[in-house]
């Protein structure tokens, strides 16, 4: 098939398009960076560069290459220091799921696309009540976390409109991404003692590597019905369990134990909740209907690697 990658050189991206072009498909991919351009030609993909939220350009874009699907994995979350200002931090990529998402439907209808896929994310956003384990069926949080209210909104924002605006649209929830330059942030934070594990850790949470997100991604091109996907591992766990264990990969001290008073001056209200209350994610429906199966079942498969390709970066 012929697929538009819209942020065909992102953390996901890297790995995306040689799994579609592998899969025997056509891939057209932007970049809003003419540095990266030349990465998608080597990889074998035709390169357009495009700002999402470029209105005339994304049309412009897609409407030349006339795909049959749209995969959407456009975010700014490169510079990410901090969930303290979540929403600052966030302001880009919530542009991007919301009006950028808008463009890129809206070039969808212009050229025929049927099948539109978009990744969305699970883990902060759960309802913090009832089961810690979610389905794709169970509500977002009817109350949101201090300072995600923007984000929380771009995120519904995105999951209502794909399925509704395009003949086959699918949203794909990743939980925390880890891998290939994904969350490398929290490698040092734990290195240095700089996450403490909250009022008990009990906040469930959800893990995703960034090749198995990919992964999921190709195989949505093809597999599956309209609607949302939890694209997370098998093992939601919780804060107590996962964090240590992330230290100990890293041979590095455990996590110091911390007060949620302590927690909320040192990392801010949101953290705390999601460290303390935090729900985790089922992916069973995505097993099933994408055909899909993580190669990292779980964070103690993945940790591992992650933390040896990491330290392989800072010797080189």
């Amino acid at each position: 098939m012929r697929v538009f990658v819209a942020g065909a050189t992102g953390v996901i991206g890297q790995f995306l398009v040689p799994g579609l072009i592998a899969a025997g498909h056509g891939v057209t991919g932007s970049t809003r960076s003419r540095a990266k351009a030349g990465q998608l030609k080597d990889q074998g993909a035709t390169p357009v560069i495009v700002d999402g939220l470029d209105r005339e350009a994304v049309l412009k874009a897609v409407t030349a290459a006339q795909p049959e699907v749209i995969v959407h994995q456009m975010t700014a979350l490169t510079s990410l220091k901090s969930f303290r200002n979540f929403d600052k931090e966030f302001a880009v990529t919530n542009e991007l799921r919301s009006t950028g998402t808008d463009y890129l439907l809206e070039a969808a209808r212009e050229a025929g696309t049927r099948r539109f896929i978009a990744q969305s994310f699970i883990g902060w956003n759960n309802a913090r009540s009832a089961g810690p384990v979610k389905t794709e069926q169970d509500p977002l949080d009817p109350r949101p976390l201090p300072g995600t209210t923007k984000a929380l909104a771009a995120i519904q924002h995105l999951e209502q409109a794909v399925p509704a605006q395009v003949s086959e649209g699918l949203v794909l929830r990743y939980g925390v991404l880890y891998g290939h330059g994904a969350s490398d942030l929290m490698l040092d934070v734990v290195r240095k003692r700089q996450m403490p594990v909250i009022n008990g850790g009990t906040g469930i949470w959800s893990f995703t590597e960034v090749t198995d997100a990919a992964a999921a991604a190709v195989a949505a091109v093809t597999r599956g019905t309209p609607g949302l996907y939890n694209v997370v591992d098998d093992e939601p766990a919780p804060v107590v369990q996962w964090l240590p264990y992330l230290a100990s990969c890293l041979g590095a001290k455990p996590p110091m134990r911390a007060p949620a008073w302590l927690g909320r001056l040192l990392g801010g209200e949101m953290i705390v909740e999601w460290m303390t209350q935090g729900r985790g994610a089922s992916n069973e429906k995505a097993k099933r209907e994408l055909g899909w199966t993580p190669k990292y079942p779980s964070w103690r498969d993945g940790f591992p690697v992650w933390v040896e390709e990491f330290k392989s970066g800072k010797a080189a």
